[in-house]
């Protein structure tokens, strides 16, 4: 079974890779955070959750004011 394909936006257009990484490590930080209370998750130390909402928020910055320009 094929996936389906990725909208223009995410896949040809410029700066898809960009945007789909930054999607990809908001992802990760709201599952980390949203799993949080759960046991294996919660011995996680507070300094590695937060690690990983400040590089998604670097992220997401450096997507916003410095894109990547056409080649």
């Amino acid at each position: 079974m094929r996936r389906p394909a990725l909208p223009p936006y995410l896949s040809s257009l410029p700066g898809s890779a960009q945007r789909l990484r930054a999607l990809r490590v908001l992802g990760l930080a709201a599952l980390v955070l949203v799993l949080r209370p759960w046991v294996p998750f919660s011995w996680l130390p507070g300094w590695v959750v937060g690690g990983l909402l400040l590089w998604a928020l670097m992220e997401l910055c450096g997507w916003v004011w410095w894109p990547r320009r056409w080649r």
